[in-house]
């Protein structure tokens, strides 16, 4: 049975979005890659073995005539705001989830075109019609479905099926539980012997979440055909949202988009106030002539202000930059408008030091994104921590607001040397050179034994200082198979009579300072 409060809701799924959005069909080999690895692929790449998360070099391993294409997520917001265009031309408050997807719900639109089915084949149909249109791409694949609420709905349109009401339950029964999106539980869950959803439905509710918390049992509900998240979405009790004027009028998505974080910022501030988070955002624009430009974006998890920022990119790109002349706006925007249509309580935040919001963060971010929208996407980098063995391979330089890289900092590093991880690490390795006490040269042998202890040390020809401190060593070997890229290394930390601590390390009987503690 349906729970109280569910939504008949209709999806739109265009397959391989980012294919399509580059003019592609299914019947060429083609792959999308972001980050060196496949997002998206074609049905013809998938016929040769290309695989989503492969890497480039292997997905051009499996098929030798593949077309790669780096992500463009820009292009596939323009592309697809015709299709939303179209689908509300026949529903209204269409409720975009990401480009290539978008869903709304039922109730009236199906009364009025005769039924749900009907109502899926007229949304396909208006939807094919501007894939065509805005892609230049024949006969392309759009896949329409319902069931009990959104996230059903989103497998009945892989499907292309009309769940009946109360039969959702039985529906998503044979699913694996990794479509449920939680990759830790979907693990633990294989590894207990439950490795579909109709298994996992069985289990009793209070046991599931006296055993995997609160998230675990919204899963739960999800695998029962309970997909009542809009009841804890619902409207603000008072009006939420913020306004900017633009003078002169905006014609250029980056102008826009850039007035847009003033928007996303304050919006949020007017949340926090309240103890909110805004899970259905209306993003509105009004033109020079007129025009009045709404759409809808949803997020079940909640929308921060680089979310926010980042639909209203995708929108203006659909808008302003869009492939469709007759649905492009006349005349520049003069006016923007975020709304929270739907909030929920918000969850736990990182305070600061003394319980509030740190605004020492929040300057900061603003003061990145700005240098970001002034100097372009790949000018501002920061550091982010990864997993390694030595200092120069645990920190990485990456583009402010892309992903971090997912290399995990808790495996176990055999050979990286303890903790406090060195203030600085220089850019090149200096000479160093480490005497015993009657001043010979100090060597280690291939087991890490020294031949004396420590007794001085010079870096870079400097004066030499006595060594009052020494740890180690703690050795790595690494690709000892290969001649020519294997590295064979002892690190060692020293602390000078000065108090300057180093770490250093030793190859090929050559002393080396990398690092320095505070």
């Amino acid at each position: 049975m349906g729970g109280v409060g569910v939504v008949r809701t209709l999806v739109a799924w265009c397959p391989d979005w980012p294919v399509v959005a580059a003019g592609f069909g299914g019947e060429e080999p083609v792959a999308v890659v972001a980050a060196g690895r496949v997002v998206s692929c074609s049905a013809a790449a998938r016929d040769k073995g290309v695989l989503l998360g492969m890497r480039r070099r292997a997905a051009e391993g499996r098929c030798a005539n593949l077309v790669v294409l780096q992500r463009d997520e820009a292009r596939e917001a323009r592309a697809f705001d015709p299709v939303v265009a179209a689908v509300a031309l026949l529903a209204p408050e269409v409720e975009v989830t990401r480009p290539g997807l978008c869903a709304l719900a039922t109730r009236g639109p199906a009364r009025y075109h005769g039924g749900e089915g009907a109502l899926c084949r007229a949304v396909a149909e208006g939807a094919r019609g501007a894939v065509s249109s805005a892609c230049d791409v024949a006969d392309p694949v759009v896949r329409v479905g319902v069931a009990d609420g959104p996230f059903a709905a989103a497998l009945a349109a892989r499907r292309a099926v009309v769940v009946p009401r109360s039969g959702t339950a039985e529906f998503l029964v044979g699913f694996p539980v990794e479509i449920l999106g939680r990759p830790e539980l979907a693990d633990l869950l294989v590894r207990l012997g439950i490795g579909t959803l109709g298994a996992f439905a069985a289990l009793d509710p209070a046991m599931v979440a006296a055993r995997f918390g609160p998230d675990g049992a919204l899963a739960h509900r999800l695998a029962r055909g309970l997909d009542d998240r809009s009841l804890r979405s619902r409207p603000p009790p008072v009006e939420v949202g913020a306004v900017v004027e633009l003078d002169p009028p905006a014609e250029r998505v980056d102008v826009a988009a850039f007035a847009g974080r003033t928007l996303a910022e304050d919006l949020m501030n007017q949340l926090e106030e309240r103890g909110l988070t805004c899970t259905l955002l209306t993003i509105a624009a009004e033109t020079d002539h007129g025009e009045e430009l709404v759409r809808r974006w949803r997020s079940e998890d909640g929308l921060g202000p680089d979310a926010m920022g980042e639909r209203l990119r995708w929108q203006l790109e659909g808008w302003l930059a869009g492939t469709v002349a007759e649905a492009a706006p006349t005349a520049g925007i003069i006016r923007l408008s975020f709304r929270a249509s739907e909030v929920m309580p918000a969850g736990g935040q990182q305070m600061g030091f003394w319980g509030e919001v740190s605004t020492a963060d929040r300057r900061a971010v603003r003061g990145l994104d700005r240098l970001r929208g002034m100097l372009g996407p790949d000018a501002v980098f920061t550091g982010a921590l990864l997993g390694g063995r030595g200092p120069e391979d645990r920190v990485s330089l990456v583009a402010w607001g892309d992903t971090r890289p997912g290399v995990q900092e808790d495996r176990p590093w055999p050979g990286r040397h303890p903790d406090p991880a060195p203030a600085l690490v220089h850019r090149r390795a200096r000479r160093a050179e480490v005497r015993d006490g009657i001043d010979r040269p100090v060597e280690v042998s291939a087991r890490g034994r020294l031949s004396a202890a420590p007794g001085s040390v010079s870096v870079e020809g400097g004066p030499a200082g006595a060594v009052v401190a020494w740890a180690g060593p703690w050795l790595l070997d690494e690709r000892w198979w290969d001649p020519r890229a294997g590295r064979r290394r002892a690190r060692f930390q020293l602390v000078g009579e000065d108090r300057t601590a180093y770490l250093c390390f030793v190859e090929r009987n050559q002393w080396w300072v990398e690092a320095t503690y505070d």
